[in-house]
């Protein structure tokens, strides 16, 4: 693999950073955040339409481009950078990755055309109010009746599901673990938002009381379809932090190149120069393993398990360490309401615990390649 963009992936990264200049500058973000929108409906629509960003990875005979996850890579990157408030992550990783995982062809024909052009937006319920991302936590249940499957329990910190046509609920059968997908219209389904952290990113609860859902594939595939879509979320999420990563660090070097004290720049300051350094040294080992990790996606590489949980871990501890030296080298203005800093530390949180934290993957790594025995069951039924 080459650890650097080609000409083509370049090309698609000054495209979308351009975009995003354009309809997702901070003040939107801001207005987004504030506001009852969900997201910004025209650029979703010219990134979905125009663009074509989200059937970049899908494959053509559904309706997408044909590209692969190094792709969808450069664009979540550029999309941590600026922050954008779109459901991209749900829609077009999340929702549409687990489709594409399932053996069910009919569905596949269903869902992914209007997924890849923007018309549907989707996305994934699995964690409940423990809040985890594991086969053992899943508690609602799911039955099968004279007219088909219906569910009943809740889900909670469901990416976008107030603005989702889609929703994909992971629930439990006496047979196993299956994935329902479940309409808006359906009856007994509720869906209230839920107060977060980080504004960029809307969360919601949803609640089914024998609501009607559809068996996507089958209960025997059920959670190994699941667990390649939290490893391939794990990577974008990465791809994401390493973008906002970059950001703080582009934020602070600017900063103390202007800011001065005792006549001179901070950032001729032994102390700043460290920070920077720092920051600079985790930013590039986030860069490697996130795009090792793309190409591991991208290839289906043997070690891609593995991969996902060294990577989140080791971005999720970078992303924080860089958004909180940002507003350290900031000093007081960092920590005000009106200076963006704030923005990217929250989202640095918030993506750290997303999927489980930096513990929960070191631990999962290790069981992964074998130094540790599995004496707890993470992720199988």
């Amino acid at each position: 693999m080459r650890f650097a963009l080609d000409k083509e992936q370049g090309e698609l990264q000054s495209v979308v950073r351009e975009f995003l200049a354009d309809f997702s500058p901070e003040p939107v973000v801001r207005r987004l955040m504030a506001a009852d929108e969900l997201h910004d409906r025209p650029m979703w629509t010219k990134m979905c339409g125009e663009l074509g960003l989200a059937g970049l990875a899908v494959p053509e005979e559904y309706g997408g481009a044909g590209y692969t996850f190094v792709e969808l890579g450069v664009v979540l990157e550029e999309l941590g950078r600026a922050l954008a408030v779109t459901p991209f992550l749900a829609s077009v990783v999340m929702a549409t990755t687990l489709l594409l995982a399932t053996g069910d062809e009919a569905a596949k024909r269903d869902y992914l055309p209007g997924l890849a052009d923007g018309r549907l937006i989707g996305t994934v319920a699995l964690a409940e109010d423990g809040g985890k991302w594991t086969s053992e936590s899943v508690g609602m249940r799911a039955a099968h009746t004279g007219e088909g499957w219906v569910l009943d329990g809740h889900k909670s910190f469901v990416l976008d599901l107030l603005s989702a046509d889609l929703v994909l609920v992971v629930a439990r059968a006496e047979a196993g673990l299956g994935v329902f997908a479940v309409e808006p219209g359906a009856a007994g389904l509720d869906r209230q938002p839920l107060p977060v952290l980080d504004q960029t990113r809307k969360q919601g609860r949803l609640t089914c009381i024998a609501t009607s859902a559809r068996l996507i594939g089958t209960l025997d595939d059920g959670w190994a379809a699941v667990d390649r879509m939290l490893d391939l979320t794990a990577i974008a999420v990465s791809a994401e932090m390493l973008g906002g990563a970059q950001r703080t660090l582009d934020m602070a070097v600017a900063y103390a190149g202007v800011r001065e004290q005792f006549g001179r720049p901070i950032g001729s300051f032994q102390a700043i120069k460290h920070k920077c350094a720092t920051m600079l040294v985790e930013i590039e080992a986030a860069r490697s393993a996130v795009y090792y990790a793309l190409w591991a996606a991208a290839t289906d590489a043997p070690d891609l398990a593995a991969t996902a949980s060294l990577t989140k871990a080791f971005c999720s501890d970078a992303y924080l360490l860089t958004a909180g030296e940002n507003i350290q080298i900031h000093g007081g203005i960092g920590y005000t309401w009106e200076h963006p800093a704030h923005l990217y530390f929250k989202r640095a949180k918030n993506s750290a615990l997303f999927l489980g934290g930096p513990d929960f993957h070191r631990e999962q790594l290790a069981q992964r390649i074998g130094i540790q025995a599995d004496n707890e069951v993470r992720r199988n039924p």
